[in-house]
């Protein structure tokens, strides 16, 4: 089953003294790459949550952002760095009976400084929390993963019919590169009347014997096959359950190559036309797997 990385989901969670809000953005991404925002003072979630993210999701670009807000996080207190502080007030000192400045060093002054009086951390029940953001979390990955099948039941649809238009191109090659012993035969019987204008007369069997080689020397049957394998094995990965970019990536890499060399094997002008607009569906295709999981 073929699924797309580009996806958005949302959910809400309230319980225990602990809401949740969680939002996931999932981009094209050639490995699974996590990007995470989480609340202050609950930093510790981030492997549990990238954990669970993993388990559920094989590829792409991952940015999810966590917000969390417990009851007691209304509850503030504060701790004074007091070798900061002491340090600040030794250098106001000095400023001042530098300067000669009479007034002393006031309180306002070295509170209004930097880092001298910290928000303290209040000690969080991290387990207690971990409950509420796992419940929304299993939510918000589901609701991703139902809309990244939906994306990718269109991808499969318009994969399928270019899928079915190139098994019917390689059809064509099959029947049109059959004949070519014959094929051969008949363009040097006219290559050399043209050039003799009719005066030389060359045996049959010399020209039979130069046919045959140009026939195996442009003979694609091997690559007609190699090349119909790929498709059933596109179509087989394509509708399992496993996470499957990568494998039909590649499978587009080998029949471009088949494709490739029986357009560069062949001299039948049809089967080169033919080629070349298997060559384009190819792209297309190409294309849409680059957003599939």
């Amino acid at each position: 089953m073929i699924k797309s990385m580009t996806a958005f989901s949302r959910a809400e969670n309230t319980k225990d003294n602990f809401s949740t809000i969680i939002e996931i953005r999932s981009y094209n991404s050639r490995h699974l790459d996590i990007a995470m925002r989480v609340s202050r003072g609950y930093l510790l979630l981030e492997d549990r949550i990238k954990g669970m993210i993993s388990e559920n999701v094989n590829r792409g670009r991952i940015e999810i952002n966590v917000q969390i807000k417990g009851n007691l996080d209304e509850t503030l207190a504060f701790d004074v760095d007091t070798v900061r502080a002491k340090a600040y007030h030794e250098a106001l000192v000095q400023l001042k009976d530098l300067c000669n400045i009479k007034p002393e060093v006031s309180l306002d002054l070295l509170a209004g400084a930097s880092g001298i009086i910290i928000q303290a951390e209040t000690e969080k029940d991290i387990d207690a929390c971990w409950f509420v953001v796992k419940e929304c979390l299993a939510e918000v990955i589901d609701d991703l993963n139902k809309m990244r099948s939906r994306e990718g039941d269109f991808i499969a649809g318009d994969i399928t019919k270019r899928l079915d238009y190139i098994e019917n191109c390689l059809t064509q090659i099959k029947d049109k590169s059959c004949d070519l012993l014959a094929y051969y035969q008949q363009r040097l019987k006219e290559r050399i009347a043209s050039l003799t204008k009719g005066i030389v007369e060359i045996e049959p069997g010399r020209v039979a014997q130069e046919a045959a080689f140009l026939a195996d020397r442009s003979d694609i049957s091997e690559e007609i096959v190699r090349a119909a394998s790929h498709l059933k094995q596109f179509r087989d990965i394509a509708n399992s359950e496993e996470s499957s970019g990568r494998k039909l990536n590649f499978l587009l890499q080998e029949l471009n190559r088949e494709f490739n060399t029986m357009g560069s094997k062949t001299e039948k002008a049809h089967i080169s036309h033919i080629v070349v607009d298997v060559k384009s569906e190819l792209e297309k295709i190409r294309e849409q797997v680059q957003n599939v999981e």
